[in-house]
């Protein structure tokens, strides 16, 4: 056998060797990936109390969400740009579920002035949601500003109504879902809902979704 492989051309032993090397650095990369995947989502702020109103027009506060996972975004009825997306999306979220899950979706409104708890209602009925596992909230300007941007780091801004295109045009938002654990953390990573329906099936929401079961399965 040795005397076989000393017989083999210079240029094929140059083969074996960099298949080799090949070799053992993808199994150092894939270790890597692996180990920074076991890593728990990193912490990036604790949640503040809250007290907004839901599509059925009932008071919903932190408490209500304690113990909980929860997905979160924030639309608002009348857009006629990113919103109707997102929320499909968020749909898509609701019936990737398990039946036994526990995390919840919370959609605010950013048009509080418009969107009251029976049109907020009517908007998720259309859209197909869950009442029991998906909110969608809303309140005073200032209580909604207190949970998107203090504490969900979700923005928004009016648009002055010289710059609004249509009647529709009225405020820029984030597009973005982020996720809160059990313990009313704000986790990462934060999850872009963008435009490209292949980039959503095949790479954020399953993202997503090992994220929220990591969560699920922390004590």
């Amino acid at each position: 056998m040795a005397e076989v492989l000393q017989q083999l051309p210079r240029a094929l032993w140059m083969l074996i060797i960099f298949l080799l090397g090949f070799l053992c650095l993808a199994g150092l990369l894939a270790l890597a990936e692996l180990k920074k995947r076991e890593q728990p989502p990193p912490i990036y702020g604790e949640i503040a109390d809250f007290t907004l109103t839901n599509e059925n027009g009932h008071a919903t506060s932190l408490v209500d969400l304690t113990n909980h996972v929860w997905v979160t975004d924030i639309i608002f009825t009348r857009c006629a740009g990113p919103c109707p997306r997102m929320t499909e999306q968020m749909k898509s979220i609701q019936d990737s579920l398990p039946q036994d899950s526990s995390t919840r979706l919370v959609t605010l409104t950013t048009d509080p002035d418009y969107d009251s708890p029976e049109i907020l209602k009517r908007y998720g009925q259309h859209f197909g949601a869950d009442f029991d596992r998906w909110m969608f909230l809303t309140g005073t300007k200032n209580e909604i500003a207190g949970l998107a941007a203090n504490s969900l780091k979700l923005g928004s801004t009016p648009i002055a109504p010289a710059d609004q295109k249509d009647a529709a045009d009225l405020f820029i938002h984030t597009t973005i879902f982020v996720v809160v654990d059990k313990h009313a953390r704000l986790r990462g990573p934060v999850f872009q809902t963008g435009g490209d329906d292949v980039d959503w099936t095949n790479t954020i929401r399953p993202n997503l979704l090992t994220t929220i079961h990591r969560l699920e399965r922390e004590p």
